[in-house]
């Protein structure tokens, strides 16, 4: 089928705004690829450091034609995907030999857990940390003795901090490779209850304990459709894994051959100069993301992520790109927060196989994409198997094996996608439809306004929140703490709703990829810091969150709202101090506002100075 008209259009006019920044970009890339290969650089000195503790790859190493691969890691034992990282480097080098090339740990980097820190104030260095590892990443790559590299990484701002660390040596073929979903535990919607009960009261900490133990069990991604499991969705739909990798579960037999084989196909891409990284991902590749994103109700995060990634190779994608795409993308999964299932279910019913058949073949997704397999973005089509011992692909299900969490385009849950915008009086904002009822997505109330999640908390339990509203919580965009997210106050939202109240949530701070079934408009932009909109709100406001129609209005005399003063942000909240904040503060100075990725290679990013992006930088200036 040919490519949807709506989907050739978006692509066309990022390429087109895109013209200034993409070919700086490419010139840089091409620059270094003119370059010798990076060992043959080193002086005898240089070389000599590099490869001092190589042991058996030395004489490998001294070969200045064999493939090197770079191994940058996100392993750390405290989050659950990434602690099967600790016997990747070994499986990595042993396969690289046996491609006769070599491969070294090149260098860690940071990555924290957003389900330890949520609602404690190491989340304010959540958002933050995305431009820390793509730091990280840069300074591992730096050493210039590497033909290709593998990115070990999974989670939450780790995969777009690795992807923007990685941009930054587009010259270099790159592989992602993930350690798959812990195996299914106590079924979310069960664990959800508990945290409801718990937060009203009914359930003691030792149940709400036993319920998210049984939950969160094992090594691997948990397994719920975050912005983890997002991540390898989007990994697969710009040809940045290895076929059917995303949702392999860890320690098996197929998730070791496809960990070998990733490492192989690097020392060969490595050896061949082929699928260099800044060239293969361009803005087809970005709309492929945007697209799987959507069609599957992937998470709110990435509409923070994917702006931010695509400047790292010279595009300017915007929200209203992702609008526009979602009004033609069928919803075609539902995985919990979106339906009951988990993402082993949604593997098990066709996974990512059927997703990429059903939207190409509905003309959604660009066929013609460079990836890092063989065979190109067809072979995303088909699924990893082990036959005999030897990895093979053979073509994924031809229909879904189980129609409620997995359905073709042709009979969708939804016409549209997962993730809306959202415009009006308070400016623009993000809202997760795809996880709200139908007859919770317009929501008329008067404001009630909080500064801090804990306030809003402590209202809650004191009873003073039972009543149709709309909780507006601001002072948590990027410049003002980070912009954590504020997933600890699902549980309230949820029984508020529960007991029949109108409620909704309107915030410049991230809900999370778990956005629940409470109306959320999310990343209100401008931010209540810079003085948007939303720090002229008070409570009593009447406010409209209409997802259908997307209008985030304000029902306030025009002239008596312009003549308010904004809000300030609270002394407690204005100096940050401990659990590493105060050495953040920089990254909080001079972060892009949220429709530009939130992060400090935002609106000031050498590779997009888009007149939009100037314009975002001259208002936040005028209103400080």
């Amino acid at each position: 089928m040919s490519l949807h008209p709506v989907v050739a259009d978006v692509t066309a006019e990022i390429v087109a705004r895109s013209k200034d920044s993409r070919s700086a970009y490419l010139e840089m890339v091409a620059g270094e690829k003119r370059s010798e290969r990076g060992r043959a650089r080193l002086s005898c000195g240089n070389l000599a450091h590099a490869i001092a503790a190589s042991g058996h790859d030395k004489t490998e190493l001294q070969n200045l034609f064999a493939p090197n691969v770079a191994i940058v890691s996100a392993y750390n034992d405290m989050l659950s995907a990434h602690q099967p990282f600790e016997s990747y480097p070994q499986i990595i080098k042993q396969a690289a030999r046996e491609a006769k090339g070599a491969a070294q740990f090149a260098g860690g980097v940071p990555a924290m857990c957003d389900g330890v820190t949520q609602g404690r104030p190491g989340m304010e260095l959540s958002l933050i940390s995305r431009d820390a590892i793509a730091m990280s990443t840069a300074i591992a790559l730096s050493h210039d003795v590497f033909d290709s590299a593998v990115m070990l990484g999974v989670c939450d701002k780790i995969v777009p901090g690795l992807f923007i660390g990685a941009a930054s040596f587009g010259q270099l073929p790159v592989i992602f490779i993930p350690a798959g979903p812990m195996p299914s535990g106590l079924p979310n919607k069960e664990k959800a209850a508990v945290r409801q009960r718990y937060a009203e009261g009914k359930a003691t900490r030792d149940e709400l304990l036993a319920a998210e133990m049984a939950s969160y069990h094992g090594p691997g991604t948990c397994t719920f459709y975050g912005t983890a499991n997002s991540n390898q969705i989007l990994m697969e739909m710009m040809g940045l894994h290895l076929p059917g990798a995303a949702f392999v579960n860890p320690g098996s037999p197929l998730r070791e051959a496809l960990t070998r084989a990733a490492a192989q196909r690097a020392v060969a891409l490595g050896r061949e100069g082929a699928s260099r990284f800044g060239e293969m991902i361009d803005a087809r590749s970005l709309v492929n993301a945007v697209v799987g994103l959507l069609a599957t109700g992937g998470s709110t995060n990435h509409t923070l992520h994917l702006v931010a990634m695509a400047m790292a190779v010279g595009y300017d994608l915007r929200w209203e790109d992702m609008a526009r795409l979602s009004a033609v993308t069928p919803l075609i999964a539902r995985v919990y927060p979106n339906g009951q299932a988990d993402v082993n279910h949604f593997h098990a019913a066709g996974g990512i196989a059927f997703s990429v058949k059903t939207l190409m073949a509905h003309g959604l997704l660009h066929a013609d994409i460079a990836t890092v397999a063989p065979g190109g973005f067809a072979a995303f089509a088909h699924e990893p198997v082990l036959l005999d011992g030897k990895l093979e692909w053979r073509e994924g299900a031809a229909h879904s094996h189980d129609r409620d969490v997995l359905r073709g385009c042709e009979d969708p849950f939804s016409a549209e996608g997962g993730i809306k915008l959202i415009e009006g009086d308070l400016g623009q904002a993000i809202m997760k439809v795809s996880a709200v009822a139908g007859e919770h997505r317009r929501v008329e109330a008067p404001a009630i306004v909080f500064d801090d999640q804990e306030d809003f908390l402590a209202a809650f339990k004191a009873g003073k929140l039972d009543r149709d509203h709309v909780a507006v919580i601001r002072f948590q965009g990027p410049r003002a703490n980070g912009m954590p997210e504020l997933h600890k106050l699902t549980p309230a939202l949820s029984s508020l709703l529960d007991r029949g109240f109108k409620v909704a949530l309107v915030t410049d701070g991230r809900m999370s990829g778990a956005s629940g079934k409470v109306a959320a408009a999310l990343h209100v932009t401008p931010e209540a810091y810079l003085g948007g909109p939303i720090a002229r709100v008070r409570s009593g406001d009447l406010i409209c969150l209409d997802a259908q129609s997307g209008k985030l209005g304000l029902k306030v005399d025009p002239v008596e709202f312009g003549a308010r003063s904004p809000a300030r942000q609270p002394v407690n909240q204005a100096n940050p101090y401990g659990y590493g904040r105060d050495l953040f503060g920089l990254f909080r100075q001079t972060a892009a506002p949220a429709n530009r990725g939130g992060g400090v290679f935002g609106a000031r990013s050498a590779n997009v100075q888009s007149a939009e992006a100037q314009d975002d930088v001259q208002w936040s200036a005028d209103h400080v």
